[in-house]
């Protein structure tokens, strides 16, 4: 038994360590792009870029389906039944590939009524295949197993094909819609590897009509987690674009990227630790605590810890990875630094423990109560505050998020920071009740 556990710590340590690895290219590799993308393309480039980003992402958001979380989640809890792999592994793919087609018709059929790309139907284009070729990532299926050492190489490899790709091909602002492009072809590489070593391993068989609804059912709950989740960051940038013209937008979007690099360094901590804690809740709840409190005390510190750093770096940080042209991001960059410790520490309480507590519903609600406040506060700032009042709009609505889980896991008896051995029992009565 003691030498079961001290593999699984190994094995825990070892997909941290090789996520850590994959998020530090994450980090650098935008390092390098900034400041000569910034140049490049100018402000009002940059701001196209943005939008048609922003698009992408969310073409993204339907076709992943939440499967990042539910098919993880499922894969962690049969791993060793090959079988189960293999009708997952085609239910996801075959999913996707419908969603995907249903998406192109509809860019197809609405694209003459996108404003900013009448002119840019590339970029647009380009932002779709970005965002496919996120949402087709193998990720999912390697967290689940507890393998991202593999996962992690072939995305780091991929990621570096194009950030050379942009250097080589990116030289003026008629080339914006190259970024995009560019990434979109590297992520399509690496994921095309990564599914054919997945069939090394898992029998292939073709997704049938049943898989793929199945799929598609058990990812909904996660689909309409994640639906929340984007209203209060992605879509701040298409609210801020109606109300402001595409150089603000640069600038929010400048800091917004600025601010969510460090937030990338954090996430092998959470990606690591939500497979294992999916398996632990059915096994020990008080052990599937005690590591819920321990990713909460690390993430929570660090992610403290570069928001202090981001504040008093603004300046510094704006003037070497954006340029002169950017200084007024500023104090969109300072007001956002508020955003680590809190998306850090409502990821644990969220994503990481109420999700394999098949909390589902509960933690929905949160997020589109949230949702619906930073929209709200977005539209009602953005107007006279620009890119500054989209900014305190998303920060109101995270901080809010890690108050209200809180307070919900106390009173439901299912707070992770509270709970001991005296407490399993009771709080496996209390998943049940929420289950059912």
């Amino acid at each position: 038994m003691a030498t079961v556990k001290r593999a699984r710590r190994s094995t825990l340590v070892h997909n941290i360590v090789s996520l850590y690895g994959m998020q530090i290219a994450a980090y650098a590799f935008p390092l390098v792009t900034i400041p000569y993308l910034a140049r490049v393309l100018g402000a009002y480039s940059w701001g196209l870029v943005a939008i048609a980003q922003a698009t992408g992402t969310y073409v993204g958001l339907v076709i992943e389906f939440g499967f990042n979380l539910s098919a993880t989640r499922d894969v962690s809890q049969s791993r060793d039944d090959v079988g189960r792999l293999s009708e997952i592994l085609a239910g996801v793919l075959g999913a996707k590939l419908v969603l995907t087609s249903v998406l192109a018709v509809g860019v197809f059929a609405i694209q003459p009524w996108f404003p900013s790309f009448r002119d840019n139907r590339l970029l647009l284009w380009s932002g779709f295949a970005m965002g496919a070729a996120q949402a087709f990532s193998m990720a999912w299926l390697y967290q689940g197993l507890e393998r991202m050492r593999t996962s992690a190489s072939i995305e780091v490899g991929s990621r570096a094909l194009g950030i050379i790709g942009i250097f080589l091909l990116v030289h003026s602002q008629a080339h914006a819609w190259r970024v995009l492009a560019i990434q979109a072809a590297a992520m399509f590489l690496g994921t095309s590897i990564l599914i054919v070593m997945a069939y090394r391993e898992i029998p292939f068989r073709f997704p049938s009509l049943r898989e793929s609804r199945n799929s598609l059912r058990e990812g909904s709950s996660m689909f309409l987690l994640r639906s929340a989740v984007s209203l209060y960051t992605t879509v701040d940038v298409l609210i801020l674009g109606y109300f402001a013209p595409p150089v603000l937008v640069g600038y929010y979007s400048g800091a917004e990227r600025l601010t969510r690099a460090p937030l990338g360094l954090l996430g092998p901590i959470g990606q690591s630790t939500y497979p294992r804690l999916a398996h632990l809740v059915s096994h020990s709840q008080a052990r599937a605590a005690k590591l819920a409190r321990i990713t909460f005390v690390c993430m929570g510190l660090l992610a403290l810890l570069a928001g202090v750093v981001q504040f008093f770096a603004a300046p510094l940080e704006v003037r070497v990875l954006l340029g002169p042209e950017f200084s007024p991001a500023i104090p969109v960059l300072r007001v956002m630094g508020v955003l680590l410790p809190a998306v850090a520490l409502n990821n644990v309480l969220g994503i990481q423990w109420m999700l394999p507590l098949r909390m589902d519903k509960e933690c929905n609600i949160v997020l589109i109560g949230a949702a619906v406040l930073n929209v709200g506060l977005a539209c009602l700032l953005a107007p006279r505050f620009n890119a500054l009042g989209v900014a305190i709009a998303v920060v109101i609505a995270e901080c809010s998020i890690t108050i209200v889980l809180y307070l919900f896991l106390s009173a439901r008896k299912l707070n992770p920071l509270h709970m001991t051995d005296s407490h399993q029992s009771s709080a496996r009565q209390a998943e049940q009740c929420a289950a059912s």
